[in-house]
């Protein structure tokens, strides 16, 4: 049988989520053993819900990282918390992102993904996929000559530890990742407003929020290059196949409206989970305390109640609902970041003619729970 989780691994999930969406709109999975949030309506009040959190109350930190290097990081990111303190330190976030120039980053991706290419043969989709945007965000954080591929494979190894099925290894890995990236970034947030790039942003954010704490600043500054890795390789990697079945884009415009539909039709994020801190009552469901719930983004972004014609794929379609990105208060600060990356990989791509008639018409996806990530 099907669950929710088996679906983002599928060929094509979306007739399945469609049978959600219309006759389990949120009803509890006794095989998952918590609440399936599919519509549109649903996925909304499940999001901006106050009395759910991202994390169970009695495991802020996974109990495999508690005390290491990967703990501490973890336990600043504001992907991972919650409450009046998240949002302050968010808001440094969303503030330093929003001074970056999407020129200068589509610049740094276009220069990244030519140097995957320079070897000729065929493209390392791979290497596109995953190391071309965290080598990205590395360097806007002022890491180059070699550091910045470093820091992109320490970050495949941070984000070991986030999934729930991470076991030993994968901890001991994701410490040693994290405490060689703070030495790696540390030196940026020191310096402070004199520095230059992402993290001097970072530091001149706080200053203007009154934030007081440079450890939490560190660890979100790790959070730019892990909050990348996997929702932008999807996003890469489902924007090719959606070019290999007949999208055009043959302009860096015509890119971004690509891969921002790309983000709605064939979502990176398939789901996500919260964790009820109290309760909450939609329609005829109660959810209690100490209950999970499972909310599939995908599966709302195909709500006709949402999208009309939602299963068409229509680049620039007007006033998309797309809640691949979350909402509210874990409502994802670095959509246009991503945006703008994989569209200049794919723009760089295009431009050297690269033939993606060749790419697998079926592809296998990584064996993930919540990302859709082909393997190409």
């Amino acid at each position: 049988m099907t669950t929710v989780i088996d679906a983002v691994r599928l060929p094509d999930p979306y007739p399945y989520y469609a049978t959600l969406v219309a006759e389990r709109p949120l009803a509890f999975d006794a095989v998952l053993g918590a609440w399936v949030a599919c519509d549109a309506a649903a996925v909304r009040a499940v999001l901006t819900a106050d009395c759910l959190r991202v994390r169970p109350a009695v495991e802020p930190v996974p109990g495999g990282i508690v005390g290491t290097p990967a703990g501490e990081v973890f336990g600043d990111l504001v992907r991972m918390t919650d409450g009046p303190l998240q949002q302050h330190l968010k808001s440094v976030v969303v503030d330093a992102l929003g001074h970056l120039d999407p020129a200068h980053t589509a610049g740094l991706a276009a220069e990244r993904t030519r140097e995957c290419l320079a070897a000729g043969g065929q493209p390392p989709y791979e290497e596109l996929m995953f190391a071309v945007p965290a080598r990205v965000v590395a360097a806007l954080c002022g890491l180059d000559r070699g550091l910045d591929a470093e820091a992109a494979r320490l970050t495949g190894d941070f984000v070991q530890c986030i999934p729930a099925s991470a076991g030993p290894e994968q901890y001991r890995a994701a410490s040693r990742a994290a405490a060689r990236l703070r030495e790696l970034l540390g030196p940026g947030i020191e310096k402070g407003e004199d520095g230059t790039g992402l993290l001097a942003e970072l530091v001149r954010a706080a200053r203007r929020a009154a934030w007081p704490r440079t450890a939490a600043l560190l660890a979100n500054a790790v959070g730019f290059l892990s909050q990348t890795f996997d929702a932008t390789a999807g996003l890469i990697g489902n924007s090719l196949l959606a070019l290999a079945r007949g999208a055009q884009a043959p302009t860096r415009a015509a890119a971004e409206a690509l891969v921002r539909e790309v983000a709605r039709h064939d979502a990176p994020v398939q789901n996500t989970r919260r964790f009820a801190a109290g309760a909450l009552r939609h329609g005829g469901a109660e959810i209690a305390p100490g209950e999970q719930v499972l909310v599939v983004l995908a599966a709302a972004n195909r709500d006709p109640a949402a999208n009309p014609d939602p299963h068409a794929f229509r680049p620039g379609r007007p006033d998309p609902a797309v809640f691949t990105f979350g909402a509210a208060a874990h409502r994802c600060p670095g959509e246009s970041l991503a945006v703008t990356v994989a569209a200049a990989v794919l723009t760089e791509l295009l431009a050297a003619g690269a033939d993606l008639a060749r790419l697998p018409a079926e592809p296998a996806y990584r064996p993930l729970a919540n990302a859709r990530i082909p393997v190409l």
